[in-house]
């Protein structure tokens, strides 16, 4: 599915911008929000969470790439 590896490196960063993206809303809204802003903006960081581990998933058992 990747066979360039700059591609992979890119991919998978961009999971790690949607998990540290989760991890930032969750904190703000627990913090500061309340009411049904809270639960939507809760629901978007679980759907991040779980967009940036299916992607982590799939980059690492798409295996190394070809030299």
């Amino acid at each position: 599915m990747f066979d360039d590896p700059l591609l992979k490196m890119w991919v998978s960063f961009i999971a790690m911008a949607l998990m540290f993206l989760s991890v930032v809303i969750t904190i703000f809204t627990k913090e500061k929000l309340t009411g049904v802003l809270r639960y939507s903006l809760l629901t978007m960081s679980f759907v991040c969470i779980v967009v940036s581990g299916l992607i982590v998933l799939v980059i690492t058992f798409s295996g190394p790439v070809p030299e």
